[in-house]
């Protein structure tokens, strides 16, 4: 037992540490005027217009807040400003149902309803339509996910599986990011911000191109102090990133032609030295052409370079290009939605030191292709019920099945009452086949499953949304997951990466939103997790591997407008402790103070952190980075 319990440290360091060591250190209600709300303009509405926001997440196309059959929550442009975030993961501590954990000054941990880690890779992210999960781990680098945060229009957060729609790895959630259209942010943009840990500043500009066409452009710098331990000694992480983009539109929402891009570089000062390089560029298309009943068309494709070199570990080019296209059908009483897709990834790679760690073979290409059908069908006004099936195949497993099934009965005008069973699946990624420590030499520690499987998720859902009254709106969501063939890490002669663990989560998720007065506004968000994890009868694999997560957390924010000129925003949060590594359970109240000095400039003042000193969210036990107190000053001018 004491040389399983070593192995399993030793294991769960390699892997729940990986990033450190290997990837992340190289690396129905009311619905007149619905369709016309804009999620920029949240802060400004009535409670019970919020229920008339449209989202599309959900369903892939257009749908009331109120009456998805989901648990959605809704991150605007104006929630983001006010609350002063200057980066992506940033501003999804706004989402009451993700636990977002700074792990050091460039590294977060993201996830919704469980197997949080600085890999997670249960939750699918896009920017834009495009899918930004490498297929290294089949997660997120947070260090190159950016975008001009000004621009955004609104941050869908899908706590639940989106698998039937979105495909593999969309288990626990999808994040849905959706910048603007072009003809939205014309004009020019300037924004200049420095603090104590952090510097930022941003250009764009706005035209028109013929009678139709509308154009921007930007360009963004961030860089930040590096982390300090919880000795107080440096870590030598600081970041320095630069990016630029455009964007095209053509034509009106429902029928027009987009092109869009972005690029950047990303420099991260390392402990040994030298710097950890991350540049990469992607390239989108899409075409829509969308009818006043739903039905329509959509396709879209882009292209995706993105280069990674991290002295002592590894040198990575991946090229991925993907495609698809769906169209919708309004037949009677239903809604039809169908598409098709393909996805190839070329990633090249070289294992820099193979005596340590690396992946074998060292580069693969990989490809994916989807076929998916939906039905919407609303028996009644007040009763609507949508069938899907997903068909995925990719290159490890084959032809993956994800179907779901969903309910919404609108029980009065102002309460809806949903449920949902769905089968996910996080498909295997190179890490789970491929990897090895080390990749050469005598004895392998630790070696890729070559028979590894996809992990699988039976999802149990129930929730229930209402506006009790014109000021007052809130949603619930009980939630059990079925998991079965988890990864573990099977220790032995050769310690291997296998299926062997399994167990549920279980949870409540609960959120809300109070106008107090006119000027006015809480809102309140409480999450409880449960997760009972065992390895199978004749496994000696640690849970620990799988990531860690608090058994709850709470959000409460306070957003008041002083006078016309002035605003105060205060967010807390409270989260628990984690059951492995940092004990990360904490408290930090951020604050931010807003002036329009005139109608085109803006001054704000942001404090984080100010009851505390410093706190760590993620890491080790011993000696983690600390998320440390912090003042920044910006200003915003738009001409």
């Amino acid at each position: 037992m004491q040389v399983s319990s070593a192995l399993a440290r030793r294991v769960r360091r390699a892997f729940d540490g990986l990033s450190a060591a290997v990837l992340a250190c190289m690396l129905p209600f009311p619905a007149a005027q619905a369709s016309n709300l804009a999620a920029a303009d949240i802060a400004e509405l009535s409670l019970e217009q919020l229920a008339n926001i449209v989202v599309t997440s959900v369903s892939r196309r257009e749908e009331r807040l109120g009456s998805a059959a989901a648990s959605v929550y809704v991150i605007s442009n104006e929630d983001i400003r006010r609350a002063g975030a200057n980066t992506l993961p940033e501003a999804l501590r706004l989402a009451p149902n993700l636990h977002v954990a700074r792990a050091d000054a460039n590294q977060y941990a993201i996830s919704a309803r469980g197997f949080n880690a600085t890999l997670a890779n249960r939750l699918l992210v896009l920017i834009d339509g495009r899918i930004v999960y490498s297929p290294l781990f089949s997660g997120v680098f947070w260090e190159v996910q950016d975008v001009m945060l000004e621009d955004v229009d609104r941050i869908e957060v899908i706590s639940g599986p989106g698998a039937t729609l979105w495909g593999a790895n969309a288990v626990n959630g999808v994040i849905n990011v959706i910048t603007r259209r072009a003809r939205d942010t014309q004009s020019g943009l300037v924004s200049a911000g420095a603090g104590n840990r952090e510097r930022a500043g941003a250009v764009r500009y706005g035209g028109t191109v013929g009678e139709s066409g509308h154009y921007r452009v930007y360009a963004k710098h961030f860089d930040r102090e590096q982390s300090l331990a919880r000795s107080g000694a440096p870590i030598r992480d600081a970041p320095v990133r630069n990016q630029a983009g455009f964007r095209m539109d053509w034509g009106p929402a429902e029928r027009g032609f987009t092109v869009q891009g972005d690029a950047y570089k990303t420099d991260i000062e390392q402990v040994a030295g030298g710097s950890r390089d991350l540049g990469g560029a992607n390239l989108i298309v899409r075409w829509t052409d969308r009818k006043a009943d739903g039905s329509g068309i959509q396709a879209q494709a882009y292209y995706d370079r993105i280069e990674r070199d991290q002295p002592g570990a590894i040198r990575e080019e991946l090229d991925i290009f993907d495609a698809e296209l769906q169209h919708g059908l309004a037949l009677g009483a239903h809604n039809v939605l169908w598409g098709a897709g393909f996805r190839h990834a070329r990633d090249r790679l070289q294992n820099l030191v193979p005596a340590a760690l690396g992946f074998i073979p060292d580069s693969r290409s990989l490809s994916w292709w989807h076929v998916f059908a939906q039905d919407e069908w609303r028996l009644r006004p007040d009763l609507a019920l949508t069938f899907g099936m997903k068909a995925e195949h990719n290159d490890y497993t084959g032809l993956e099945w994800l179907p779901s099934a969903r309910f919404a009965w609108s029980a009065t005008p102002t309460q809806v009452l949903w449920g949902a069973v769905s089968r996910a699946v996080r498909a295997p990624s190179r890490i789970d086949r491929e990897f090895f420590i080390p990749a050469a030499g005598p004895v392998v520690l630790l070696r890729g499953g070559p028979d590894f499987q996809s992990e699988v998720a039976y999802v149990f859902e129930l929730g229930y949304r209402a506006q009790l009254t014109p000021g007052l709106n809130y949603s619930l969501t009980l939630f059990r997951h079925e998991h079965q063939r988890l990864r573990s890490v099977e220790p032995g002669l050769g310690t291997t990466i296998q299926n062997r663990i399994e167990g549920s989560t279980t949870g409540l998720e609960t959120w809300g939103s109070y106008r107090v007065l006119p000027n006015w506004r809480l809102d309140a968000g409480w999450v409880l997790l449960r997760q009972r994890l065992a390895p199978e009868p004749g496994s000696a694999a640690s849970i620990a591997t799988l990531g860690g997560d608090p058994p709850y957390w709470v959000k409460v924010r306070s957003s008041v407008d002083i006078t016309p000129r002035h605003q105060l925003d205060v967010i807390a949060r409270r989260v628990g402790p984690l059951p492995f590594g940092v004990d990360a359970s904490y408290t930090a109240v951020d604050a931010r103070f807003g002036w329009h000095v005139r109608r085109d400039i803006e001054l704000s003042l942001l404090a984080q952190n100010l009851f505390d000193p410093g706190h760590p969210e993620w890491g080790p036990a011993i000696n983690p980075a600390e998320h440390r107190r912090g003042v920044f000053v910006k200003a915003v001018w738009r001409p």
